[in-house]
This record gives C-alpha cells, structure tokens and sequence, in this order.
C-alpha cells in the first residue's frame, strides 16, 4: 500500500513539474501577444539571404530575417508578404506552409523564415513558362499593405540575383530565432 501512494506523489510531483515548465515556456508569446500592436513593415528590418546553392539541386534555400527596430514590442502575426518581380512582367509569390503562430516581438527581436524556390539552370530560361530574375524582393508584415523592396544578398553579403523559375515560393512558417 505504501508503494503505491508514493508511486501516486511521484506521478503528482512529475505532472506537476512538466505542467509548470509549459506554462513558463508559453507565457511570452500568447499571453503577451494581446498586450502588444502588430508589427508594421516600417518598423522592422528585412533582410533575405539566398543560401549556397547544392549540388544537383533543382532547388535554391534562401532565408527572410526580420528584427523589430521599433522602440515598442510588437507581435509578428502571421506569413510576411514576399514577392519577386521581373518590372512589369512575370512575378512570385511566397505562398507560406506550415501554421504561423503569433510571435510576440521585443525591441531588438527577431523573426526567420526559411524560403525555397525553384532555381532557373544555366540558359534555360528562356524555354521556362514562368522566368523571374532579380535581386530584388518586394516584402511586408502580416496584415500590412505596404511594400518594402530588400535587397537579395548571398551568405557573405555579397548582392545577389534571384532566378526563380516557379511562380510560387515555400516559406515555412515564421520561428522566433536565438540571439
């Protein structure tokens, strides 16, 4: 009988210590996010990143960083917009996948979400239907109809040009990342 209670309390004290650390892990985005206004595209910095291309790969991995620069918190609520245009012609869109939680946002906080686009071969394409090709990206926040174009730049910062080849975009769903 005795056994029994204490294998009871170990059970209490373990449900007990894994609902307490939840709790605390949670407390900063959700509970948080109603005190806070969305983030506007202005008041955060963009940056995209295309990432080395792979071997053999059709397809290129780039990154979206956003730091909120403002001097108020603000909670990141969604899928950015993000587009690449080719002037007056063809364009693509980011279409996002996943499920975007709302991300509550410190002053200095930041953001990423990974893209991936099919890449264009080597003079292939003008035999695509869709061909956009530029180092630039049209981008905004969630919910905000303003544009800003960012400049897109390689893994050493150097500019970079885009050959997307698709007229969709993947982009995962927005993660809060490590300082």
């Amino acid at each position: 009988m005795r056994r029994r209670s204490l294998l009871a309390a170990g059970a209490a004290a373990l449900t007990l210590t894994v609902t307490a650390g939840l709790a605390l892990t949670g407390c900063g985005s959700p509970r948080m996010a109603a005190l806070h206004a969305n983030c506007t595209t202005k008041g955060l910095r963009w940056k995209v990143t295309v990432l080395k291309k792979q071997p053999r790969a059709e397809h290129r991995d780039a990154r979206l960083s956003v730091v909120n620069k403002g001097t108020d918190p603000c909670v990141f609520r969604g899928f950015p917009a993000f587009a690449v245009h080719l002037g007056k012609g063809p364009q693509s869109d980011a279409r996002g996948h996943g499920r975007a939680l709302p991300i509550d946002l410190p002053r200095g906080g930041k953001v990423t979400a990974g893209l991936r686009y099919r890449d264009c071969p080597r003079g292939s394409s003008l035999n695509e239907p869709v061909a956009v090709m530029n180092d630039t990206a049209v981008v905004s926040a969630p919910h905000d109809d303003s544009g800003h174009a960012v400049v897109a730049r390689d893994e050493r910062g150097k500019r970079l040009r885009m050959n997307i080849c698709a007229d969709t975009i993947w982009m995962g769903a927005p993660r809060e990342a490590a300082e």
